[in-house]
C-alpha cells in the first residue's frame, strides 16, 4: 500500500444470530482505489466450513482461485476454475472455540474495463487443525465495477462472526 493511503470503514456486520445463507454489503461507492473485506471470529458448529465471496450477485461459473495452504506439518497447493464463488482458502475445524480470520484485498474494484483480482489470507491459529492459506482469485465476468459483495458460507456462520468492509482512499 502506498504511503498516505487511508482505510475508510464503509460497513460492518456482526451476526447476532447464526446465518445459514449470506451477508450482503451493497451500494458500494466507486470512489476508492481498492476494497478490503475483513471477516473475523468466523465460527460454526461444524468440523469444516468455507467462506465464499460473490460479486454483484453473479452466480455464473466466472470465478477461479489458486491456493497455497499449510498447517505446520504439510504444505499444499491447488487450483479451482469455473466456480460460482471465490473461496477463502484454509478452513478446517472451525468452531465456537476455534475461530478463523480472513482478509480479502479486492483490487481496482471500480474499474469497468478489467477483470477483478482478489488476494486473501486465512488463518486459524488454534484448535485441532490450525493452519493458514494465501489465495489469489479472479472474477472473470464482463468487466464491471463491484457494487455489492455477498459473503456466503457452506454451513451456518456462528453468532459474533464479523464482517467489516473498508475502502482504500488514495492520498
Amino acid at each position: 500500500m502506498a504511503a498516505g493511503n487511508t482505510y475508510v470503514a464503509l460497513a460492518t456486520v456482526t451476526l447476532a444470530s447464526a446465518a445459514t445463507t449470506q451477508v450482503v454489503m451493497s451500494s458500494i461507492p466507486g470512489t476508492y482505489t481498492d476494497l478490503v473485506l475483513v471477516a473475523s471470529n468466523i465460527t460454526n458448529a461444524s468440523s469444516t466450513n468455507s467462506l465464499f465471496l460473490r460479486f454483484n450477485s453473479d452466480s455464473a461459473a466466472n470465478y477461479s482461485s489458486t491456493f497455497l495452504e499449510g498447517n505446520g506439518t504439510t504444505a499444499t497447493s491447488s487450483r479451482v476454475t469455473a466456480r460460482t464463488v471465490i473461496d477463502s482458502g484454509y478452513n478446517v475445524g472451525l468452531s465456537t472455540t476455534n475461530p478463523g480470520q480472513v482478509i480479502f484485498n479486492i483490487m481496482n474494484y471500480a474499474n469497468t474495463t478489467t477483470f477483478k483480482t482478489v488476494l486473501s489470507r486465512f488463518v486459524q491459529a488454534s484448535g485441532a487443525a490450525p493452519g493458514t492459506s494465501a489465495t489469489v482469485s479472479l472474477w472473470r465476468a464482463t468487466p464491471a465495477a463491484i457494487t455489492s459483495i455477498e459473503a456466503r458460507c457452506d454451513v451456518t456462520m456462528g453468532v459474533g462472526t464479523t464482517f467489516t468492509l473498508y475502502g482504500i482512499l488514495a492520498a
